[in-house]
């Protein structure tokens, strides 16, 4: 998959994110909202422990578990400007201002994790099995619409027009682009930042959010049915991608 079609569909799944809440009158709250997550949680933490991992550890980079976890807290403290609402955790209040530390937040965690996708995009076609890069493509884009959907809602309670709760959206839309452009045009190397460091970064930031979404979508500590078999089918699907 190319880089333009790549910023294509990572835009074009904000963009539903969005519609679903504006003519559907879908939010966070809705049963197919935590079946979307509990799916990507699953995807996420896949891929992390079948393709990212050993990726990371057979380059033989040093002090990998350290950027991991960095990359661990970096998202813990994040969470504590963006409410959670990576893992679909918002507080709605009507009429209330633009949380502005919410969406810096989140805008910050989708660059850093749309850097290392656009680092080695450039190689793909070189590789002959490149699932591993794929699968860190779809596990960005299955987790982008559930948080579309939490940002879109609210944004929708807040004073903003609706025109410009759509802007803002969509510019939250191009944040993982634009670290796919970073990562595609900057080489890395030349500044004194590895790439091995930016993926175990981010693999961090996956672990955390992916945990966080199966433990949450749980009800008195026990999986209903369907929220169970959507973590399995996310789990499968990453699975099946390698």
């Amino acid at each position: 998959m190319s880089p333009i079609a790549m910023v294509m569909v990572l835009v074009a799944v904000v963009a539903a994110g969005g519609g679903f809440v504006h003519f559907l009158q879908a939010n966070n709250k809705s049963q197919f909202i935590k079946l979307a997550l509990a799916f990507s949680g699953g995807f996420l933490l896949a891929i992390v422990f079948e393709h990212l991992l050993p990726e990371l550890y057979a380059g033989n980079t040093s002090n990998i578990g350290m950027y991991i976890l960095a990359g661990f807290l970096i998202q813990l403290i994040m969470e504590y400007f963006s409410g959670g609402i990576e893992h679909g955790h918002i507080h709605v209040h009507k009429g209330q201002s633009m949380p502005w530390a919410l969406f810096i937040s989140l805008s910050l965690h989708s660059i850093i994790e749309g850097i290392p996708l656009g680092n080695e995009v450039e190689h793909l076609h070189q590789l002959h099995n490149h699932d591993h890069k794929l699968s860190l493509f779809w596990g960005i884009v299955f987790h982008q619409v559930p948080v579309a959907i939490a940002l879109m809602t609210l944004l929708l309670s807040t004073s903003l027009r609706r025109g410009t709760a759509w802007i803002v959206l969509m510019l939250f839309g191009i944040m993982t682009p634009l670290g796919l452009i970073i990562g595609l045009k900057v080489p890395l190397e030349d500044t004194g930042i590895s790439v091995p460091a930016v993926l175990g970064v981010v693999i961090g930031m996956f672990l955390h959010i992916s945990t966080t979404i199966i433990f949450e979508t749980s009800e008195n500590h026990k999986f209903n049915l369907l929220k169970l078999s959507s973590v399995m089918a996310g789990i499968t699907g990453a699975l099946l991608m390698y």
